[in-house]
């Protein structure tokens, strides 16, 4: 089984599982090539993103329980990421048009997530190759708008989204809004040192 932080890799790793599972030439090939390896493919292999393994294994009231220094003044814009959700017959992450769990998981930490209008809008990363202007404007809208909504922070569940964030407001003296892994939220809330969080 397979557990991964970010959004981009739940994704792509559950399509991978997908094709394997539908595609019976793209299996063979696959079991040839891991039998060049001493190894076969079981399709037995399970990814989970880390935010739902909080949510369903260990449950938001179990973090919440071992928090020691509640985030009680933070108000955050919950980021999912495209990939968590959508195609939803391949994430099965949450509901993707009503989500919840990152929302639970945030409140776990003593901190309150913001209902913002664009939280589930992507934030621009695919076009940014094609077409960066447009692409920095949707990243800079979901900033305005988690701003607009009373967010302090954003916080990801995705690393790649997070460092989207981040540079789109690289350079500013001030950056507009602070940006943060659930990760690291977690870990202020835990007790953990900033420091060793990388904040």
């Amino acid at each position: 089984d397979v557990l991964t932080p970010c959004t981009c890799c739940f994704g792509t790793l559950r399509h991978a599982i997908r094709f394997l599972g539908e595609d019976a030439e793209l299996r063979a090939r696959v079991t040839q090539a891991l039998a060049a390896e001493g190894h076969a493919w079981s399709g037995t292999s399970e990814v989970e993103h880390l935010l739902s393994v909080l949510a369903r294994r260990i449950g938001a009231d179990a973090l919440a329980a071992a928090v020691r220094a509640p985030r009680t003044s933070l108000r955050v814009a919950a980021q999912y990421g495209c990939h968590a959700l959508r195609p939803s017959n391949v994430a099965r992450f949450d509901n993707p048009m009503a989500p919840t769990i990152f929302e639970a998981l945030i409140r776990a930490t003593g901190a309150t997530p913001v209902d913002w209008p664009r939280r589930l809008d992507c934030y621009g990363d695919p076009l940014h190759q094609a077409n960066t202007p447009l692409s920095e404007r949707m990243t800079r809208a979901k900033i305005a708008d988690a701003l607009e909504s009373g967010a302090e922070a954003i916080c990801s569940a995705c690393p790649h989204c997070h460092l989207r964030f981040d540079a789109v407001q690289a350079g500013a003296p001030d950056p507009a809004i602070q940006t943060l892994l659930y990760t690291q939220l977690l870990g202020l809330a835990l007790g953990l040192p900033a420091k060793s969080l990388g904040l």
